[in-house]
């Protein structure tokens, strides 16, 4: 398993198992596609929601792009600092397992950060309201990116130790892919479809899978020297 691995099943399964937390942040704005609406007028509603997510998974994919393309930047002038950043790729993601399967907001204070950042944007969202044609939905689904959720910085944490920027850009993709069930249904008026992926169990599996994962994350350029050594032994 490489480290890119790692880390796309991490955003993967984060965004999948997370969604309950991304509900609460979104769901008012994912229900607005929902909102006096029937079922004849949901399954016109579709592209409209399909549009608005598409446009969420794009800004969640530029952000991992810039983030990445900034550590990795940063890390090429000084090399040195190749192991601290992958040692703090493999904490976040430890992290984020714990906060999916005990439902700790241990990285609470990104979001508070974020909300300075939202403040800002909240303008501009509101006057893509109402939501009424194909443009409007993307825009919003754009702008939907920067909500101050701790879980989406988070994966962006990770994404940002990305050794590439196109490796960071799939990161934040796997995450905002593994949400998209959850807010697709959500807009749709199928909130009650999208809370079967939020039961204890699942979450705690999935949570220590993770955390599982970040200490392969940790664990690999370890076994990485050791099998080189051993190569050399031969």
């Amino acid at each position: 398993m490489t480290e890119l691995t790692a880390s796309l099943a991490t955003a993967l399964l984060a965004g999948l198992l997370g969604s309950a937390h991304c509900l609460g942040m979104c769901a008012g704005i994912s229900g607005l596609f929902a909102m006096h609406t029937s079922a004849a007028g949901l399954r016109r509603q579709l592209p409209m929601a399909a549009t608005y997510n598409a446009g969420r998974l794009a800004s969640y994919a530029i952000l991992g792009f810039v983030v990445a393309a900034m550590g990795a930047r940063f890390a090429s002038l000084t090399p040195a600092l190749a192991g601290p950043v992958r040692l703090a790729a493999g904490i976040i993601i430890i992290l984020i397992g714990l906060q999916i399967a005990f439902d700790l907001r241990v990285l609470g204070w990104l979001e508070r950060m974020g909300g300075k950042i939202w403040e800002r944007v909240t303008p501009l969202a509101q006057g893509l309201l109402p939501v009424n044609s194909l443009p409007r939905a993307l825009g919003l689904g754009l702008l939907w990116g920067l909500l101050p959720c701790g879980l989406v910085y988070s994966v962006l944490l990770v994404a940002a130790t990305s050794a590439q920027a196109v490796d960071g850009a799939l990161i934040m993709l796997a995450f905002g892919v593994g949400t998209a069930p959850a807010m697709l249904l959500t807009g749709l008026g199928a909130a009650r479809l999208s809370q079967l992926m939020q039961r204890r169990r699942t979450r705690l599996g999935a949570g220590l899978l993770i955390v599982l994962l970040g200490i392969l994350t940790l664990a690999l350029p370890v076994l990485g020297a050791i099998s080189a050594n051993s190569g050399h032994s031969h």
